[in-house]
């Protein structure tokens, strides 16, 4: 099936470079000597209760996943299969050294060897993980496999949007690699993470600098400097277990109009001399929520409410499906929404690369990062009754109608989503946190969005996007399709419309399939579609501004696969409406000025 929907679209970006996806892929965390694992590797698909294959007789080109069309395989990875992965590198490590083998990502359960020599495994398809391999590797040629297995819907993991099956709101389903692949050398007494956060009511800036062992033991000093522009702001130091303060008065502040952003150096320090050094970025600002002059819960940026408006964006592509073809194509999404005068953008059930999120911080857009869905969804006759009889439905007992009446599910979920919070927390631009999404696999929402808050306190929670709404988190979060806007009755939370719209229109030569079609109101031509758009703004979305609205997101930023509800067609060749027009309305949304 995904044959026959990627074949009938031309392909935008150039064949892929021979590594492709070169880029570095931890912008907050760098250091300059790195090795790419992207590239040609060697693959075998067998039955899960066969061994290790004998032999790897055919490519597949990583990070993409063998589902997708740059993968050169095209290959829908059955819950009854194994795909096997093989490749060989040289990595040089000196005595004192310890070298680590990073994942972008890989979905959905992995275990990998190097030498025959099993280094480990992990499970969960969207987050970034590493190997210690120094014990493995040997002088020369090494061998690397890894192997995934991935159920998909099969299973009550967390899956996002995947489908083996695709249809509708529904999309192919990506198993195996799918982010960048990469090697590093390291000393043994070594920097491991930072912890990076700002605190502008008081012109101070915290530093947790995480250390390896070895450095902890030897009582390693850190010292660090921030600079803007080039100029040194500040400077810090302290022990290894110590917090780092910096003192930033009158500090450039990042905000969606001016996305300033801080150089951050940190060194690690032995008696005799330096043993490691990483170079990162930060920003000084701060995500809350105000009252204005009618008593209505606003969205603030450094204390100011600002309304926000963007589209929903869900991070597939026609050719590679959750792996971008390339660096371009990875931004052009944000880049565009940033064209048409947006300011916000809703990352759906999906957790991108982190060279995604160094875009927005660089460009100024404002993101909500979903958790990935796992459980079960509710089916739509559910969902039409319990709207038109009024009836509420709780998320507290009865779990097995979300998928979440196994306890050890439940904590696989909370797992990933305190894994997902540690590795985006240093990303200035993610502003809110969403852990539930229209009651997909929803649980004990209230609870998890106060366990979120103890996790993140600097940032805001969308406890229940759409639909059940539990009365917990920092929203009133609404998903309207169909049926006219309208404000509720305020209580103590920011009123949200977090997704609406969905209008489609289909491009003859652009879609997936021209008999197949999803969305919410269908426009034959451009004009129609924009000015359905533009007064759907101007007589709906507008008006609520003054009675509490304080954010809309609307669906979607490019059609994908039979959905044909974007802002660009899905192959990003399209823009269905113009631009300008766009811009300004769009403008006066986020212009609007609350008092």
């Amino acid at each position: 099936m995904q044959k026959h929907l990627t074949h009938q679209l031309t392909t935008l970006f150039e064949p892929a470079q021979p590594i492709p996806l070169p880029e570095y892929p931890r912008p907050q965390m760098v250091r300059p000597v790195w090795q790419n694992l992207n590239g040609w590797w060697q693959y075998s698909i067998q039955k899960g209760d066969l061994p290790r294959p004998s032999s790897f007789a055919k490519n597949i080109l990583v990070p993409f996943p063998p589902e997708s069309v740059l993968s050169g395989v095209e290959h829908v990875l059955q819950p009854d299969e194994k795909l096997w992965y093989r490749r060989s590198f040289e990595v040089t490590a000196k005595p004192g050294e310890v070298v680590w083998l990073h994942f972008g990502a890989v979905d959905f359960s992995c275990q990998v060897w190097v030498n025959g020599q099993q280094v480990g495994e992990h499970w969960g398809g969207y987050l970034p993980f590493s190997f210690d391999i120094s014990r493995a590797i040997v002088a020369g040629e090494n061998e690397l496999v890894v192997m995934v297995e991935d159920e998909t819907e099969h299973a009550l993991h967390q899956k996002g949007k995947q489908r083996l099956e695709p249809g509708g709101i529904w999309y192919s389903s990506v198993s195996g690699i799918w982010q960048t692949v990469w090697l590093e050398v390291v000393p043994v007494r070594h920097i491991r993470s930072l912890k990076i956060t700002p605190f502008i009511d008081t012109e101070t800036l915290e530093v947790k600098v995480n250390l390896s062992d070895a450095a902890l033991a030897a009582g390693c000093r850190i010292e660090a400097a921030a600079s803007f522009a080039g100029e040194e702001a500040g400077r810090a130091e302290g022990t290894a277990k110590s917090i780092l303060v910096f003192h930033l008065p009158n500090a450039r502040l990042w905000h969606p109009d001016h996305p300033h952003l801080y150089d951050l150096e940190v060194r690690l320090l032995a008696p005799d001399g330096e043993i490691d050094r990483v170079d990162s970025y930060f920003a000084m600002r701060k995500f809350s929520k105000v009252k204005d002059s009618q008593g209505f819960w606003r969205f603030a940026v450094n204390n100011e409410p600002l309304f926000q408006y963007g589209p929903l964006d869900q991070g597939y592509y026609p050719e590679g499906l959750y792996t971008a073809p390339s660096e371009e194509a990875l931004l052009s999404d944000i880049e565009y929404a940033k064209k048409i005068g947006c300011n916000l953008i809703r990352k759906h059930v999906k957790v991108e690369p982190l060279r995604w999120y160094h875009a927005c911080d660089k460009l100024g857009m404002v993101v909500w990062q979903d958790m990935p869905n796992g459980g079960r969804t509710t089916k739509d006759a559910v969902v039409y009754f319990t709207f038109t009889s009024g009836i509420h439905r709780y998320d507290q007992n009865r779990l097995k109608r979300f998928g979440r009446e196994d306890p050890q599910n439940r904590q696989e979920f909370r797992v990933e989503l305190k894994e997902m919070i540690e590795t985006l927390y240093n990303v200035p631009s993610i502003a809110v946190w969403v852990p539930f999404n229209e009651s997909w696999g929803q649980f004990q929402a209230i609870r998890i969005a106060d366990w979120v808050k103890t996790l993140d306190p600097t940032r805001l929670v969308d406890h229940a996007s759409g639909w059940f709404d539990q009365g917990g988190g920092d929203f009133q979060s609404r998903h309207v399709y169909v049926k006219p806007l309208s404000a509720r009755v305020p209580d103590n939370r920011i009123l949200a419309v977090t997704e609406f719209g969905g209008y489609t229109m289909q491009v003859e030569g652009h879609v997936c399939n021209e008999k197949k079609r999803f969305g919410y109101g269908h426009y034959k031509d451009s004009a129609s579609l924009t000015a359905a758009y533009l007064k759907l703004l101007q007589e709906q979305v507008e008006p609520l501004i003054p009675k509490g609205l304080s954010a809309a997101i609307y669906t979607q930023i490019t059609d994908i696969e039979t959905e044909i509800n974007g802002y660009l067609t899905y192959d990003r060749k399209v823009e269905k409406m113009d631009a300008e027009s766009l811009r300004d309305a769009h403008r006066r949304l986020t212009e609007t000025k609350i008092e």
